[in-house]
């Protein structure tokens, strides 16, 4: 069996992993959430590591509150940088091999061109430039890792753009939506699967990688499918972004390149339409 310790447990992406832990026979997955695997205290992180000895570790614990980010910046890098550079550290203290999940924001987004792993990382925000911060923690502290850069994540778990959407569906008739900030939605559970893939692949490429669903479109074209595969009626009316000022800036276009993720593990990456019609679905 493949020890496979899974932080960040009970967040969105970590109760995605539970949800398929059954289909992975030769995987054990051991879950641990902020309290028992705080990962900014490192004495603690030492304890589930030597308890637990993985072979492989996902750290799925991040400060994602976008707009919040911006108040609590000591808060977010904390998490997002030095928290990441703890769990890094302790997987090469235990010859763990580290998969870490990160962001599209770590581009600036002002050029319309599938973003591959090799372009410049310019963030505009301090999520993303913490994000950032914790790749390159990462990069610096153990040897035997995987980045992956992933997008607009949504499921049946926890809070996200889909379970707003439907939620506000109960109350409302219209609603304004941005349309012009471009990239792809990713379905978690899709993630969830593709970064088990690449542990009971055995392939140690290690690097940074690149997933999402496949196809681009927009915050507004979004939810226009969100409600009509959950067939509910709203009328949708498309904002610019300047008429919907939030705190933190946020890429105009963040679409990824997943052509090396792909190549190198053999994904076949669903449509996004085509996952999101099976998470609304599975939403009940």
């Amino acid at each position: 069996m493949i020890k496979v310790l899974i932080i960040g447990g009970d967040g969105q992406l970590g109760q995605c992993f539970k949800s398929i832990s059954s289909n992975w026979e030769k995987l054990e997955l051991i879950f641990g959430d902020k309290i028992d695997c705080d990962i900014l205290d490192y004495a603690v992180l030492l304890k589930v590591f030597s308890l637990h000895k993985p072979d492989f570790v996902i750290n799925c614990a991040a400060y994602t509150a976008v707009d919040m980010a911006e108040e609590e910046e000591k808060m977010a890098r904390a998490i997002n940088a030095t928290g990441a550079g703890n769990v890094a550290k302790a997987c090469e203290a235990f010859n763990a091999t580290l998969i870490h999940i990160s962001t599209d924001f770590v581009f600036e987004g002002n050029t319309p061109v599938l973003l591959n792993e090799e372009m410049a990382t310019t963030p505009i925000s301090v999520y993303g430039q913490t994000k950032l911060e914790g790749e390159q923690m990462v990069a610096k502290s153990c040897e035997k890792y995987f980045i992956v850069r992933t997008s607009w994540l949504y499921s049946e778990f926890a809070n996200n753009f889909m379970k707003t959407m439907l939620k506000l569906s109960e109350t409302r008739t219209d609603l304004g939506i941005i349309s012009d900030q471009v990239g792809s939605p990713t379905y978690a559970v899709d993630l969830a699967d593709a970064v088990l893939r690449i542990i009971d692949s055995g392939n140690s490429n290690y690097g940074t990688y690149h997933y999402s669903n496949e196809g681009v479109i927009s915050w507004y074209d979004f939810a226009h499918g969100i409600f009509e595969l959950s067939e509910k009626a709203m009328v949708l009316n498309p904002l610019k972004t300047f008429e919907y000022p939030t705190k933190a800036k946020r890429p105009a276009w963040s679409a990824m390149d997943k052509t090396k993720i792909k190549m190198e593990f053999g994904l076949k990456i669903p449509y996004w339409s085509d996952s999101l019609a099976l998470a609304l679905s599975r939403n009940k």
